[in-house]
């Protein structure tokens, strides 16, 4: 709903709205173009395996007729469910398919009128008396609902437990944690409903993945993991906003996660009309352009135990190591521990051969070997000029008896 808004998800608390001021946005809401097939084609198209829909955000607005709020979908103008829809138009693109819920609610009498709440008084502190454990049997039942309405959920997001923390630089007053959320409860209900769902780490217990949250970790987390980013720095639509993020860019940082065995989680907001907005779709064509090209360096890959040299990632499949160009050398690559290792080079883009340099002074075989190159390092000769393509990758064949660090199935 904050899409009509169209300046960023936390709209009401950054701008202290109350409810009624809220309302218009509720009384205005028709995403008349919603097409969940024209976006699961979108996804598809740019590579991706899985999606994660946000069904409630910290407003507390639903986007289905839930049993236990009239504030909902069907309370606007547009009236009808949106997540059923979503739900079997990505289910028949074979796409796996996930729910986002705020364990937050702003519109629920007895959510707690904390720090990070709309209506939390700067003065006063805490206005009023709410029940949380009242409030948590709300969310639990909404929770039931969705895991019993939609049939199998690949993956339950929830955001977010925030006791303890410090925003702008003072003490949330009233942050909540899994105590609040009762979050063992949560997640013995979730096993019970569906067990072979994938549950976040934002309970505040430990989850079946770790969420780092617009950046990158700098070595892998040694454990699963999700990186969650944005094309433009806001979750929602954000009509005005001009950080968006180049698919050159984008693809970077997708190759950067699978080299550390991770998963990408790219957001699209789309606006209160329903539909994915002109730029949010050219850098997905911009990344499927590449992907077509380039996804099996991604899908099925992922860490290498060799070392990358510098402006580059590796990813691994097998015996097919990718080298990722996120910088273009000067005719040559030196990649180190890998001399007599290499049976064959290519670009994947387009298959063509990327000939080794010959470093044996007494035989030349038409390229010239460069002065300096370190022992032990295989050495491939490029051309001057960059392939035009987003990322340029290099797909080399190792000796069969150079694997990955990890040979199990990847998604």
């Amino acid at each position: 709903m904050y899409a009509a808004a169209a300046r960023h998800e936390w709209v009401r608390q950054r701008e202290r709205l109350t409810l009624d001021q809220y309302q218009c946005y509720v009384d205005h809401f028709d995403p008349d173009l919603y097409d969940p097939d024209a976006w699961a084609d979108a996804a598809r198209y740019a590579g991706m395996r899985y999606t994660v829909l946000t069904t409630k955000h910290h407003d507390g607005f639903c986007l289905w007729d839930s049993d236990l709020t009239d504030y909902s979908v069907t309370a606007t103008p547009y009236g009808k469910d949106l997540v059923g829809p979503f739900v079997s138009a990505f289910r028949a693109a074979g796409l796996g398919v996930g729910f986002y819920h705020s364990l937050l609610d702003w519109h629920h009498p007895q959510f707690p009128l904390d720090r990070i709440h709309p209506e939390w008084d700067d003065a006063t502190g805490d206005p009023g008396d709410r029940d949380m454990r009242a409030y948590a049997d709300h969310l639990h039942g909404q929770v039931e609902e969705l895991l019993s309405r939609y049939g199998p959920v690949d993956t339950l997001w929830f955001d977010f437990s925030y006791a303890g923390r410090i925003r702008q630089g003072r003490p949330v007053t009233g942050g909540k944690g899994p105590d609040a959320w009762r979050s063992d409860e949560l997640m013995a209900l979730i096993r019970r409903l569906q067990p072979d769902c994938l549950v976040n780490n934002r309970l505040g217990i430990p989850g079946d993945f770790t969420t780092p949250e617009e950046y990158q970790p700098l070595v892998p987390p040694g454990e699963v993991w999700e990186a969650c980013q944005t094309l433009n720095g806001s979750w929602g639509y954000d009509r005005d906003n001009l950080n968006w993020k180049t698919p050159e860019q984008l693809i970077a940082l997708l190759v950067d996660t699978v080299s550390k065995d991770g998963n990408l989680l790219l957001n699209v907001g789309p606006n209160a009309r329903g539909e994915f907005e002109p730029r949010a779709l050219a850098v997905l064509r911009g990344i499927g352009d590449w992907m077509r090209l380039h996804s099996r360096s991604v899908h099925g890959a992922g860490p290498s135990s060799c070392t990358a040299p510098t402006g580059c990632r590796y990813t691994q499949r097998g015996n097919r190591l990718y080298v990722h160009l996120l910088e273009w050398p000067y005719r040559h690559l030196h990649l180190p521990g890998l001399a007599g290792r290499v049976r064959y080079a290519q670009f994947l883009h387009d298959a063509s051969e990327v000939r080794p340099v010959n470093t044996d002074p007494n035989w030349d075989n038409g390229n010239v070997a460069p002065k300096g190159v370190p022992d032990g390092a295989y050495t491939l000769d490029l051309p001057v000029r960059r392939p035009d393509v987003a990322l340029p990758v290099i797909e080399l064949f190792l000796d069969s008896d150079v694997h990955d660090a990890d040979e199990k199935g990847r998604a």
